[in-house]
């Protein structure tokens, strides 16, 4: 049993407030134990220079962390690893849209971190796909899109090795001080979009990575149906 009482394939509570801003096209509030992220999407009528006159739109994300999110203070403006998670974000989000159905405008899912207690890039992929369906879905409503440019469901969850034990949905308490470290982002389908894995104080062999995998999928189909359940679908 872990120190919060979860199984190891266990997930901590998760909550999904869905319009927590009210000027955003979409925006919400997830809370993952501790952790708590703001996602909100905005939508502007252009598109980077490079995909001028293709038709083509565009997905992206930024991420920043409240100076008081963790348990000492942080500095303000960004950072290298604001930088990584960010691009991570976003290539995350890109796999859930039909760029060419989205048309030539860009959605921003800004993800701000209010309380940190790991997983913060894992519940900003999850939140923050909630928040980009949500202004879709608006864009649907005003007539600005005549279908949703939306292929599938995307959701992440951290796993990892703790004392011996793999383990879905890590705290900071067991993240820090995990023996393999990973993040795996999928689709609804099943479909994998990203994996990153590390061996923080050990190697792991192909096993340990197939078991962690399997508990991932497990868990983000859980945060699929829970991303359903905040959209109403």
């Amino acid at each position: 049993m872990r120190a919060d009482g979860r199984r190891p394939d266990e997930l901590r509570p998760v909550a999904i407030t869905k319009d927590f801003l009210p000027f955003a096209e979409g925006s919400t509030l997830i809370q993952c134990g501790q952790t708590r992220i703001v996602c909100a999407a905005s939508v502007e009528e252009r598109v980077p220079g490079y995909l001028a006159g293709t038709g083509r739109g565009w997905v992206t994300a930024e991420y920043a962390m409240l100076p008081r999110a963790t348990t000492t203070r942080s500095g303000r403006g960004p950072g290298g690893r604001s930088s990584e998670i960010q691009r991570l974000i976003g290539r995350a989000l890109r796999a859930a849209v039909d760029l060419a159905a989205l048309g030539p405008r860009t959605i921003t899912v800004d993800c701000d971190v209010l309380v940190a207690d790991g997983g913060t890039r894992t519940a900003a992929i999850t939140g923050g796909f909630v928040a980009l369906a949500l202004s879709l879905a608006r864009l649907g409503e005003q007539g600005v899109l005549t279908r949703s440019p939306l292929r599938d469901a995307v959701a992440a969850v951290s796993v990892g090795v703790v004392d011996g034990e793999p383990r879905l949905d890590l705290p900071y308490e067991e993240d820090s001080r995990a023996e393999v470290d990973m993040n795996v982002v999928m689709t609804a389908g099943g479909r994998f979009v990203e994996v990153q894995g590390t061996g923080e104080t050990s190697t792991f062999d192909r096993k340990t990575l197939d078991r962690l995998c399997d508990l991932a999928s497990g868990g983000i189909a859980e945060l699929c149906r829970i991303q359903q359940r905040a959209l109403g679908t």
